[in-house]
């Protein structure tokens, strides 16, 4: 592995509130007239609006990686915020300038797994990178196998592997393939394994690994209009996919988020409802143990394009779109729930 040293590029992007469903078993109201707001607003993103890019947690902060900056460029910035000092700083930037990159925290290190690149349209890479936290530099990793390029997957990991469902290989205002592939990459080895295809095409999709099973939630198929409520598990031991309740609210561009053995999916694009301006201000908590769902408090900012992740017992939700498309903003909110 060769390491690169910190240096930016910049380059171009795009990309959403509404109630909720029941499907008769699986939702139950929260929040309400008069309830006390679980959200907060914190310091904003230091260095500017930010749409379209990775959110993990490392070492109890929050990092914003790559994605659309407040020129509508493509960025490989990389912005940290510190819980316990309610502060922004930076990391060693990307050595390349992306949009959707796939990312995830792996044994202390965070690793970037594709994405997209390019003036609109854009097209999917396999750039891979790691990120050292200890030397605040990244080392560039062997690309993703040919023909699995893609950006705005849904991500997920557990022990030493970093599972990526669907996701996007081009995009464009006539046309978005979305890809049903299904794959994982192990940090050790540096090995990738293709494995059985998600049940229907997804992406600006949830994922997350609650236990011994990958979860693929909501997203959309081919265009910000085909938003989506269902559910998928991939039992990580016996390799198999099933579905499970749906979301009360179809919606792409989620963020997702895991505390314990619940699921929180926030926010989102393709709200069709008047004034909604094409997004979502939905919070909902999927608890894997029961395979039920219950509509929390909604974002006190509707937002789409952007992650969500869990410190101690609050979640972090950095920048995103406040409209659908581009509306890139710097807020900066959390939920405790």
């Amino acid at each position: 592995m060769r390491p690169i040293s910190a240096l930016g590029f910049s380059l171009c992007l795009s990309l959403v509130a509404a109630a909720c469903a029941d499907d008769g078993s699986s939702a139950s109201e929260g929040g309400g007239a008069g309830a006390p707001s679980d959200w907060h607003e914190l310091a904003p993103i230091a260095g500017g609006p930010r749409q379209e890019h990775g959110v993990v947690a490392l070492d109890d902060r929050v990092y914003v990686i790559a994605g659309a900056g407040g020129d509508q460029l493509n960025t490989g910035r990389v912005e940290v915020y510190d819980p316990d000092a309610g502060t922004w700083s930076e990391a060693a930037p990307l050595p390349v300038a992306l949009n959707h990159p796939n990312v995830a925290a792996v044994g202390g290190k965070i690793y970037l797994l594709g994405g997209m690149i390019g003036e609109f349209p854009w097209t999917a890479v396999g750039d891979a990178f790691e990120y050292d936290p200890e030397t605040d530099a990244w080392t560039e990793l062997a690309p993703m196998p040919e023909g699995t390029e893609r950006g705005s997957a849904a991500v997920g990991a557990s022990g030493t592997k970093i599972y990526l469902a669907g996701g996007l290989r081009s995009l464009s205002p006539r046309f978005q393939d979305t890809v049903l592939a299904f794959s994982s990459y192990d940090v050790e080895t540096g090995a990738w394994e293709a494995l059985p295809d998600l049940p229907e095409p997804r992406d600006h999709v949830g994922g997350a690994v609650v236990g011994s099973t990958f979860y693929v939630l909501g997203g959309r198929a081919n265009g910000q209009g085909n938003v989506k409520d269902t559910v998928f598990a991939y039992d990580l031991s016996a390799g198999a996919w099933s579905t499970r309740a749906p979301m009360p609210t179809a919606r792409g561009g989620v963020a997702a988020a895991v505390k314990g053995e619940t699921i929180y999916v926030i926010g989102g694009e393709g709200n069709q409802e008047p004034g909604s301006l094409g997004i979502f201000d939905d919070n909902e908590a999927y608890d894997a143990a029961r395979d039920a769902w219950q509509v929390l408090e909604p974002m006190r900012t509707p937002r789409h394009g952007t992650g969500a992740v869990a410190v101690g017992s609050t979640i972090y939700v950095p920048g995103g779109g406040t409209q659908q498309g581009f509306g890139l903003t710097d807020v900066t909110e959390a939920f405790t729930p």
